[in-house]
């Protein structure tokens, strides 16, 4: 197919500039905090409302906030193409993780439009709600639910730091409606196409403009509490010690060495959070609770480290005579990409005169659950530094536009097939 496209480079330039803007960080862009449903994060779909209207796309909103901007095709009964991605952001991190995605989504739809393209199956832009654990610990809670993987009861059981369920909060946010509703069929999307910054160095040290994702690697999500103790630091002898965090410190050291004697070069293990009680300087540590992220693209790998943690953590217990409760938030299946979107990307990277490798996405997204739904693709581009959800976080017009360009000649091809 031989489109002339033309990516207006500084219009989503100023359009990230102006969505960095609604943030709650105290200072300014690039630092973004914008947690889901949120003042800030309301702020920015009103924002991408406005973007999307004035494109003439066709907007429904669902019942948990995922945001639907549809370009209707020629044939609008068939299977859509989709892309997009999420807006929402941890605190203090930046302004390009994820709104690359939806601003580009859009500017790619902009760009076939300028182009007098016109697709037989309808191209539709999703913005998910969030795809960050922030609020809730547990991310991607929109793709989930389009994917038939959270219920109203499970949402009521996840709460914030103030006790409030997510369903409670999204109806106040003003997203009501039964979450069956929100779920799409396996036929609702012929592909799915995710453009996102590659949150890693490689790309950037192969000095390459595009990376096609050929697959995702999922997370195993865990939370530890280990009860020991607690006493005067000075008056409990070291030998009658059932400390606490000394237990719990062992068990973050043991659960790095498990993951480095691992055979899969691709699984990762980190633990994020570490919450200590009663943190007085003085006292004996008698409560420790901590996180257990576990990432591979082999499932297996993955869930066999996964027990081989929770087999260690409850002999590292048993010696120091403390207890230790292990709870798995969530433990996800690692998603492959089409390879009819592979081919149909590298052409597209041709068409565009761009190098391309393949690689992993060694990061969990939202198309890892439109996987279970739909053939999925990604398309990464470098970052600085291969840095993210830091505010130095940083990718260049330059490759923001061409991943927009192979982005719009993508959904282009996928539209007419």
């Amino acid at each position: 197919m031989n489109l002339k496209l033309k990516i207006e480079t500084e219009r989503i330039v100023r359009e990230l500039n102006e969505l960095a803007k609604l943030s709650a960080c105290p200072d300014p862009p690039p630092a973004v905090t914008r947690v889901v449903f949120t003042e800030q994060d309301l702020q920015a779909r009103k924002y991408l409302l406005s973007l999307y209207e004035a494109a003439g796309l066709q907007v429904r909103v669902d019942a948990v906030g995922n945001t639907f901007s549809r370009w209707p095709g020629t044939e609008p009964h068939l299977p859509a193409v989709g892309t997009g991605s999420h807006t929402d952001a941890i605190p203090f991190a930046g302004m390009y993780d994820g709104t690359v995605g939806v601003l580009g989504g859009l500017e790619a739809i902009r760009s076939l439009q300028a182009a007098k393209f016109q697709p037989k199956r309808s191209i539709e832009l999703v913005m998910f709600t969030s795809e960050e654990p922030t609020r809730f610990g547990i991310g991607c809670t929109g793709s989930r639910v389009m994917a038939g993987g959270l219920d109203e009861a499970r949402l009521q059981s996840l709460t914030d730091s103030e006790g409030d369920s997510y369903d409670a909060v999204r109806r106040r946010a003003g997203f009501s409606g039964s979450i069956d509703s929100a779920v799409i069929g396996s036929n609702y999307f012929h592909a799915w196409v995710e453009l996102h910054i590659e949150q890693g160095p490689e790309l950037e040290t192969d000095g390459l403009p595009i990376g096609i994702v050929t697959a995702i690697a999922a997370p195993a999500t865990m939370s530890v509490e280990v009860s020991g103790e607690g006493g005067h630091a000075g008056a409990v002898l070291m030998p009658r010690r059932k400390d606490a965090l000394c237990a719990a410190a062992e068990m973050v050291v043991k659960i790095e060495q498990l993951a480095n004697e691992c055979v899969s070069d691709d699984l990762v293990a980190t633990v994020g959070q570490l919450d200590v009680h009663p943190a007085a300087v003085n006292s004996i540590p008698s409560r420790v609770r901590f996180s257990i992220d576990l990432r591979d693209i082999d499932g297996s790998t993955r869930d066999d480290v996964k027990g081989q943690i929770e087999s260690a953590i409850q002999q590292i217990a048993s010696r120091r005579g403390v207890l230790a409760s292990i709870i798995t938030l969530n433990s996800d299946p690692p998603a492959s990409a089409s390879e009819m979107i592979i081919d149909v990307a590298k052409a597209a990277c041709e068409a565009s005169g761009l190098k391309y490798q393949t690689m992993i996405s060694r990061a969990y997204h939202d198309s890892l659950f439109i996987a279970q739904i739909a053939p999925m693709g990604m398309l990464f581009i470098p970052c600085r530094g291969g840095v993210s959800h830091r505010p130095d976080e940083f990718s260049s017009p330059e490759l923001i536009s061409q991943g927009i360009e192979v982005l719009a000649r993508t959904l282009a091809n996928l539209s007419i097939s």
